[in-house]
């Protein structure tokens, strides 16, 4: 990151930093560039590519439908039905 993208991003941010931020700032970046530098030149042809670091086991049950309740019991506190289902108030004629 240089200056010049540093103000567009100030600019589309609506942020001002000081000279000192903006310092910070950019040395932050340079050393995460120096991170990502290091290690891509570590040569990685021969190690195999895992998912997490450690091993995990996932116990996966099997899906079963369960009724719990009824449409009877349900409906035992609705103030109307008809035909299995909720009557309610018309609020837009």
């Amino acid at each position: 990151m240089d200056k010049t993208i540093l103000s567009r991003l100030q600019k589309l941010n609506q942020l001002s930093l000081s000279d000192k931020e903006e310092e910070s700032v950019l040395a932050f970046f340079a050393d995460r560039e120096a991170e990502c530098e290091a290690l891509s030149a570590i040569d990685t042809e021969k190690v195999e590519r895992m998912v997490h670091v450690l091993p995990i086991l996932t116990v996966v049950r099997e899906d079963k439908e369960i009724k719990t309740f009824t449409r009877d019991e349900l409906q035992k506190g609705a103030p109307e039905t008809e035909d299995g289902y909720w009557q309610v108030p018309r609020l837009v004629e």
